[in-house]
């Protein structure tokens, strides 16, 4: 058995996943974590970290020699390359301008654009086709947006929904920190309660919002959502109708597969 190691290196989160390369693009997942992104974590660590749950689902780390990597923290950059050669002997591919696509960007400077975002919307392409509309709800919660052509348009960033609660905690002396959930009621009859009724359907009125105007630009497309926090915002929302928890490790094979050499 072949195995790839996808990696999507996030503010918050690094997720990694495993597949088994002997069905080419119908590849399947074979198993996902979530860790967090630590800046001081040391090549070693990280490579000790992920021998060991490769070997807790029974996976040979000998057999992991195929790694891609999408990252939007710099500095973790070459602690990532040290443990791809250290610990799998290979050089990775990095998600990065230059890397075959198939999707044509029309950004002003398509270099701004976050690796991500567009190995996010390969993989709707990839599953839903074109056009396409994806929310990843992260640190931050992005849309992005390609028409039936497959090009890229763009697309919006706003605050995601944690940012949100530090900012309240932080800047309002009275205020806690509160758990991110979905309320039993809207109305809320505490403060505790009141601060996530205000959190959770603030968010989801203002990606409907978002959505609805995004949609009378591109009618008929489809909303696809990912992200740590989508399950959440997605089953009350009026316009995500597919959720795809492993968007962006499916895009990161997709983008593998057509750049490997």
């Amino acid at each position: 058995m072949s195995l790839l190691l996808a990696v999507d290196v996030g503010n918050t989160n690094i997720v990694l996943g495993v597949f088994d390369l002997t069905q080419g693009m119908g590849s399947p997942i074979l198993h996902s974590w979530r860790l967090a992104t630590t800046r001081e974590r040391t090549a070693d660590e990280f490579g000790l970290a992920t021998i060991d749950l490769l070997k807790h689902v029974n996976l040979d780390p000998e057999r992991a020699r195929n790694i891609v990597i999408s990252n939007v923290v710099p500095p973790l950059h070459p602690v990532l390359e040290a443990w791809a050669r250290r610990y799998f002997l290979t050089e990775p591919l990095w998600i990065e301008p230059g890397i075959k696509t198939g999707i044509k960007i029309l950004l002003d400077n398509p270099q701004e654009l976050g690796a991500d975002r567009i190995v996010d919307v390969v993989a709707g392409i990839e599953k839903y086709g074109a056009p396409l509309i994806s929310v990843d709800f992260g640190t931050a919660t992005t849309f992005d947006v390609v028409n039936d052509k497959r090009e890229y348009l763009g697309g919006l960033i706003l605050p995601g929904i944690k940012i949100a609660a530090d900012a309240l905690s932080t800047r309002a002396s009275r205020l806690p920190r509160v758990e991110i959930a979905k309320p039993e009621r809207v109305i809320g009859r505490n403060t505790v309660q009141a601060m996530q009724s205000g959190l959770y359907y603030g968010h989801v009125g203002q990606v409907d919002g978002i959505l609805e105007r995004l949609l009378k630009e591109m009618p008929g497309a489809t909303v696809v959502a990912t992200g740590g926090l989508a399950k959440a915002i997605a089953s009350e929302s009026k316009y995500i109708k597919h959720l795809e928890p492993d968007l962006t490790l499916e895009g990161l094979k997709i983008l593998w597969l057509k750049n490997r050499k």
